[in-house]
């Protein structure tokens, strides 16, 4: 086990050589990555799209602006529909089909699926990853963040973590490699943004709930949105960072824009005064802060003379959370239109996530890339990035590195098929949410559907709503698909739902 009191590679002398000596050489480059919680492709006012829409002029997010402006933006970004599949697959690199995290994690040795009068869920990794061996429901792994500390980077990992269930060792981020940690633990969102309410934590004695943020005690009892004291804290870990001699890897995680849905009074006014509701202006101020938060690290940058040598990149774990159709009285706070449905569901929605890397000498200024990436392909990314060599780890790697798309030379990325599996059930209902298999080709994305067997075949240049179900046009397609899609579950070992009736596992995509 890590205990963390080895020293970074970089930091053993050569013969003749003094550790500072070497440290002053390495001129890699830092890396910010800013990960946004529930974050809609729509949900800024930076369109992602052929052109701008309603929701892009309802937001106000500059910094994003600024960040495209001077980076490449990616029109076709693609994470998993929850959090901690998402999350798991870029620390390991593994689609989720092969780490089994596939649905949100909590609590140890519980399942989060909602329950089904149909299908049994399967026994996924609902301890999530951990570093260890041994430990049940979870899949050992070597993290990215470990491989980076090992080569020389300095690690700091600010807001929600989510890689695994409490009283495991995947709670806590120093378990990774993070050499520091701010308020990231087990819990996947926020009990409450408002430092008014110690951020959901309890003074009274009793238990404070699961999603109480840990570690931001200076900031209790006063007008801190908590999306404002993370970025505080990051802003001084960053200052220390700053005189280590070491590049940087700042894993910034907000716990922003999950529910709840906290008014952040330092931007809420300006969206009641144009007319949307308290609720859908609560919602645009959280976008808002979170903007600012991007805003400041990268004034940060500038002020500190590292904007040229540090790389920002900026991402979302899953889609806005726009899906829940049970309660249809109440008011929604965001849509993800022109996709269907959000966080939870196989379609756009659920899925395709707002993307910029700023690359200074790498990456043309105010470019676009419209090939598709999805998360796995971080972890190769990064580490190419960081020009890290010894890359041995536990886990088989699913992810290619988009380095080649930065650079604007050609790549694979525009063949390759992109997968999903979701043996599971979420916890709201709306369009496209069910236990789900996924593949995209090219323009075309089919959906199997475990309990009814239904396919749904979409052709999203065409139709980027997924409005119209080609299946029936496209017979050969749809087999042509489905087997490729079955082939790469059965090589990932992936796992699949059982009938209650019988105790038998869902046929495959290609059985049916």
């Amino acid at each position: 086990m890590n205990t963390g009191k080895f020293l970074p590679l970089m930091l053993v002398p050569l013969a003749g050589l003094p550790a500072k000596n070497l440290l002053a050489t390495d001129q890699r480059p830092n890396i910010i990555l800013f990960m946004v919680d529930d974050m809609g492709w729509q949900d800024t006012s930076l369109p992602f799209w052929k052109e701008k829409t309603a929701l892009n002029e309802r937001y106000h997010t500059p910094h994003m602006e600024r960040l495209a402006a001077q980076g490449m933006m990616f029109t076709q970004a693609y994470a998993c529909s929850v959090s901690s599949p998402t999350r798991v697959s870029l620390m390991t690199g593994m689609n989720a089909a092969r780490h089994h995290v596939t649905n949100w994690t909590l609590e140890k040795n519980k399942s989060t699926d909602r329950k089904s009068d149909v299908l049994e869920f399967p026994e996924w990794n609902v301890n999530g990853i951990c570093q260890v061996p041994g430990i049940p429901h979870t899949y050992e792994v070597t993290s990215l963040t470990q491989l980076l500390k090992n080569s020389g980077y300095h690690t700091i990992h600010c807001g929600k973590a989510h890689w695994g269930a409490i009283d495991t060792p995947g709670e806590n981020p120093h378990h990774f490699g993070f050499e520091v940690n701010i308020a990231g633990h087990a819990g996947g969102g926020v009990a409450s943004y408002l430092g008014e309410e110690n951020y959901g934590n309890r003074t009274d004695g009793t238990p404070s709930p699961h999603q109480a943020v840990p570690g931001l005690d200076k900031y209790w009892g006063t007008e801190t949105f908590v999306t404002e004291a993370l970025t505080r804290e990051a802003l001084k870990a960053l200052d220390k960072a700053k005189n280590l001699g070491q590049p940087f890897y700042l894993y910034m995680s907000h716990y922003a824009i999950h529910i709840p849905i906290d008014r952040d009074k330092r931007f809420y006014q300006r969206y009641m005064d144009a007319g949307l509701s308290e609720k859908e202006a609560a919602y645009a101020a959280l976008i808002e802060g979170m903007d600012k938060s991007l805003g400041d690290l990268m004034n940060w940058l500038e002020q500190n003379g590292l904007e040229d040598n540090t790389i920002v990149i900026f991402m979302s774990d899953n889609g806005g959370f726009s899906t829940d159709t049970r309660w249809r009285d109440a008011p929604l706070h965001t849509q993800n239109a022109p996709l269907n449905s959000g966080k939870g569901s196989a379609y756009e929605g659920g899925i395709r996530e707002p993307m910029i890397v700023k690359w200074p000498g790498k990456v043309k200024p105010g470019t676009q890339c419209n090939q598709y990436v999805i998360i796995e392909d971080f972890f190769p990314t990064l580490l190419d990035m960081a020009q890290v060599k010894k890359r041995r780890t536990l886990q088989p790697i699913d992810g290619i590195s988009f380095v080649p798309l930065l650079e604007g030379r050609s790549a694979n990325n525009a063949t390759r098929n992109l997968y999903w599996n979701y043996p599971n059930l979420w916890g709201n209902e709306g369009p496209g949410i069910g236990s789900t298999c996924t593949v995209r080709s090219g323009d075309w994305k089919l959906i199997y559907y475990y309990e009814t067997g239904q396919k749904e075949l979409f052709h999203l240049t065409e139709d980027i709503g997924e409005t119209t179900n080609r299946a029936a046009q496209y017979p050969r397609l749809v087999r042509q698909l489905s087997q490729e899609l079955g082939h790469f579950l059965r090589s990932a070992e992936a796992q699949r739902p059982l009938w209650k009736a019988t105790g038998q596992p869902c046929p495959w995509p290609d059985e049916r």
